[in-house]
């Protein structure tokens, strides 16, 4: 949600994806050649941590592997179906664990690259197996003879003497499976799967038009005058997006929020409110890659799957197995947040608009003829004038501090280490998807091996926006299988031989990616469906979010915050404008993260007899009716470029983030009370938390680690939304 908060860390269209591919329909290899010991997927990869043999795979692998991935899963799990044996844990509930390994093979690394580094022929590969993956899916879930033998386990639980993670895993299969519609009568199911597949179709269709409205709306300019006031390296590197298009002039690209980084620096008000167009306009166009028919058929569609399921709506339906549990519960969440976040805004509104009337006094006839009111295109740049007026803070003089690499190594690593132990070591032998991948191996406190993770940082145009973090490998003891993981970001990237200076607002974004990749890389179970970030979405972005408190940790920051050509420590002065200025802006930040957390819930929320809505009225009268729609505070995302909620699993769940900064603001708390950055503390929360995954009751294993239930005050602390007497 925040500055802070919410980095569009989507743990991938991978992971969401993934999950339904280990699940199934049926279809002989076709389409994409054929299938055997030549295909890079045929057989786990020999490479370290069963790395993906990037070096190996052509595009026209994936097709025929996934083909025979699903063909394989569904045989597999009919197969557990039709076992005249009783059923048993082991061969029903663990015989289901161990099936569809080819297809979570070549999936997960399929998904993974199509989000970061995709082209004309893996989107269309998509376009084709994703509906198919989606009747895979209900395949298995929709099988009565499998969930008759699931059910059959469940209900005998209590006398199997499981252990405690077999338990819950029998609990959470069962229940899945319900979730899934495994209790519905045969028509209602036959229902459902076609529902179930135009919900992929779309979601598909939506990232694909997405992904072109995103970069054909790039910002173009040939004109030079309208990027004053951008810097000398922001400038090259508008004229190395043009020259990699093959357009002339300036490029800059789009990221996926609403507002972008350049609004702070462009002093041209015209090339502004050009930029912002761009970006509020990027998918409302008229044109092919128009979202609206889209996203309001999408809706619509789930709606309808919520009512077949029995569920007043799809936010119902889908918060059953969350912390939340009920959209009610979502909505007074957010509901007590908007008051404190709105006054906030209107009053650094009222700062700002000042600023405006005093520079534009005495232009024209009268006082303040010249002046305007303060419009989202204006909001970032007189920001930035406030803040560095009331805290003598430059972004200019920031940036030279944070050098990305150092920041990952001597930043995010050593963080890393001084909690856990971990070590690390760059592997340029492991082949990569893209030349701008780094890979490391990491090592645990014992020196063990434990883990791979990739870094890939840099913004492309075939890369979707924001920042995120996934697996290649997940870890599973029953697999015998170590996680590899990534973390992606689209930062700017520097014109030759020049470094990658960052702002502070990327360095947490790094922070906040690698806490997702703890809570992978840290994955300690036995079972696959339960291991790492596999946990509701108002739980998964805790572990990133609390690890973003370790950036601006003084022992970590004066370790990683060094001058890029001098390598001199950031003076004292500096560090303390950062630290004062840090609450600075969260009016806004938090109002347009509310904003667009409940246009998700309210989209969400339409009952199956809803018309098919118009989306830009709709947008209107949503924010409206919460008391949000404030004309100089767009949502983060408007509807029709919410990639979160419409293809990335995030549907009546982006209220996640605001949720989980309530537990991670009390975890930080919780640290800052027993001693802060210590080895003992990192390895409680590592052993009661961050290896558990999905193993227990996540608000009895949170509870159990914090000592208490969670409360909002530390969060409204740490947002300087209350006086906190400082």
């Amino acid at each position: 949600m925040m500055k802070r908060l919410e980095r569009m860390c989507v743990l991938a269209m991978a992971g969401a994806m993934a999950a339904a591919g280990a699940s199934a329909q049926s279809g002989a290899p076709n389409g994409g050649g054929a299938f055997g010991p030549s295909n890079p997927f045929y057989a786990e990869s020999k490479l370290p941590f069963q790395a993906p043999p990037f070096n190996k795979i052509k595009d026209s692998d994936y097709q025929p592997a996934i083909e025979a991935g699903i063909a394989q899963a569904l045989k597999e799990n009919e197969a557990i179906a039709d076992n005249p044996a009783a059923p048993t844990f082991d061969n029903t509930i663990v015989a289901m664990e161990k099936a569809g390994q080819l297809l979570n093979r070549v999936t997960l690394v399929f998904f993974g690259v199509t989000q970061a580094n995709t082209n004309d022929t893996l989107q269309k590969v998509q376009d084709v197996e994703t509906p198919k993956l989606a009747a895979l899916q209900d395949a298995i879930y929709l099988n009565n003879k499998l969930f008759a033998r699931v059910q059959k386990v469940y209900d005998a639980r209590a006398t199997l003497k499981l252990d405690a993670e077999s338990l819950r895993l029998v609990e959470v299969d069962y229940r899945q499976f319900v979730k899934a519609g495994a209790k519905l009568n045969d028509a209602d199911k036959a229902k459902l799967k076609k529902l179930n597949e135009e919900d992929a179709v779309l979601s598909n269709t939506f990232m694909n038009k997405l992904l072109a409205g995103t970069k054909a709306a790039a910002y173009v300019t040939t004109d030079k005058s309208k990027l004053a006031g951008l810097s000398d390296a922001q400038v090259q590197a508008a004229q190395l997006a043009a020259k990699e298009r093959g357009t002339a002039g300036y490029v800059i690209p789009l990221q996926n929020t609403t507002q972008q980084p350049d609004l702070t620096f462009m002093s041209n008000r015209d090339a502004r409110k050009a930029m912002f167009d761009d970006s509020w306009t990027r998918t409302e166009r008229n044109d092919a890659n128009d979202t609206r028919a889209t996203i309001a058929r999408l809706a619509q569609v789930r709606a309808t799957k919520a009512k077949l399921l029995g569920f007043p709506n799809y936010a119902a339906w889908v918060l059953q197995d969350q912390m939340a549990k009920t959209p009610e519960a979502a909505q007074k969440f957010m509901d007590a947040l908007v008051g404190p976040a709105t006054a906030r805004a209107k009053s650094e509104q009222a700062e700002i608009q000042a600023l405006i009337d005093k520079q534009n006094a005495g232009k024209g006839s009268g006082m303040a003829s010249g002046s305007f009111q303060v419009q989202p295109w204006d909001w970032n740049f007189y920001a930035e004038q406030v803040r560095k007026a009331k805290y003598d803070l430059d972004d200019s003089q920031v940036k030279p501090y944070f050098e990305l690499n150092r920041v990952l190594q001597d930043g995010v690593f050593y963080a890393a280490n001084q909690l856990y132990g971990l070590t690390f070591q760059e592997r340029k032998d492991i082949p990569v998807y893209q030349p701008d991948v780094k890979v490391f191996e990491v090592f645990d406190a014992n020196g063990k091996p434990l883990a791979l993770a990739y870094f890939d940082y840099f913004k492309r145009d075939n890369k979707a926006g924001g920042a995120w973090m996934s697996n290649f490998v997940g870890q599973s003891t029953l697999l015998k299988t170590l996680p590899v993981i990534y973390n992606v970001a689209n930062f700017q990237k520097p014109a030759p031989g020049q470094p990658a200076l960052i702002s502070f607002s990327d360095v947490t974004t790094m922070f906040h990616e690698f806490g997702h990749g703890l809570h992978g890389m840290f994955a300690n179970t036995m079972y696959p469906s339960l291991s790492g970030t596999s946990t509701p979405r108002d739980f998964v972005e805790f572990p990133s979010q609390f690890n973003e408190h370790w950036a601006s940790y003084p022992a970590v920051f004066k370790h990683y915050a060094l001058h890029y050509k001098t390598g001199a420590p950031m003076p004292d002065d500096l560090v303390a404008k950062i630290k004062k200025s840090a609450k600075f802006d969260q009016g806004y930040l938090v109002t347009e993260a509310l904003a667009a957390a409940q246009l998700d819930m309210q989209w969400h929320t339409l009952p199956a007899t809803a018309p098919l809505e118009n989306v830009d009225d709709f947008e209107k009268a949503a924010l409206t009716k919460v008391h949000l729609n404030l004309a100089a505070v767009p949502p983060r995302y408007r509807s029709s470029y919410f990639l979160h909620i419409w293809a990335n699993g995030y549907a009546a769940g982006y209220y996640a983030y605001s949720w989980t900064q309530m537990l991670d603001d009390a975890a930080y708390q919780w640290f800052e009370d027993h001693g802060g950055l210590t080895r003992a503390n990192g390895d409680r929360f590592r052993t009661m938390v961050l290896s558990r995954g999905n193993t227990q009751d996540l608000d009895k294993m949170y509870s159990t680690w914090l000592g208490a239930q969670p409360t909002v005050a530390p969060m409204l602390k740490d947002l300087g939304l209350v006086d906190d007497g400082k």
